[in-house]
């Protein structure tokens, strides 16, 4: 087996390449008809479904996986359990279970661009979903302690109130684009005249 592309996209930090590179060297074996069971990188596998949001393809993954894998290799069992944390919404535990284990040298960075990757998506949530919120919830969503979800957000230009423990939520500004084509709007014009007449 060749893993040179999966280990180039790896150092490169190409990592929402990494699903794509595993599916296709697994579908070349596959198609050879060579086992692959004790070898195969499954947890960056996992890792790589995980990072590019494509859970349903990260659960069947799992599933086709031998379970002497699932049972003997801990660092698989880990990246599923960040996989079950986010199947079923539970924000602060994707977090735990991305601390919760010692990652391989190969996985760390991985794991890190994820980690990252989902704070982001959450202030975005929060920033799309609150008004208002309290201090100890954006710490939850961001995977932080409170000091530094704290900081966090105010570097982003959020009010934070002390004495409530509440957060006031920046709001990005709507930006819409709207563009008058002439030669659009006369068309239109043209079309909708001999609609009438």
């Amino acid at each position: 087996m060749d893993f040179s592309p999966l280990s180039e996209a790896l150092a490169s930090k190409s990592y929402e390449k990494i699903a794509d590179i595993c599916d296709e060297i697994m579908l070349q074996v596959a198609a050879e008809g060579v086992s692959f069971q004790d070898d195969w990188p499954y947890a960056i596998h996992l890792l790589g479904h995980i990072y590019a949001g494509d859970i349903n393809s990260m659960r069947f993954l799992w599933k086709s996986m031998p379970a002497a894998v699932k049972e003997s290799q801990q660092e698989v069992q880990a990246a599923w359990k960040i996989g079950q944390k986010l199947w079923v919404r539970d924000y602060g535990g994707v977090y735990e279970a991305i601390c919760g284990f010692d990652w391989s040298l190969e996985a760390q960075g991985l794991v890190a661009a994820f980690s990252d990757l989902y704070t982001k998506k959450m202030f975005q949530l929060l920033q799309s979903a609150y008004s208002t919120i309290s201090i100890q919830d954006t710490a939850l969503f961001l995977g932080m302690n409170e000091d530094d979800a704290t900081s966090y957000v105010q570097q982003q230009g959020w009010i934070v109130d002390p004495a409530s423990q509440m957060i006031t939520v920046k709001k990005q500004p709507i930006i819409t684009e709207q563009k008058l084509n002439p030669s659009k709007l006369q068309s239109l014009t043209e079309y909708v005249f001999h609609l009438e007449h």
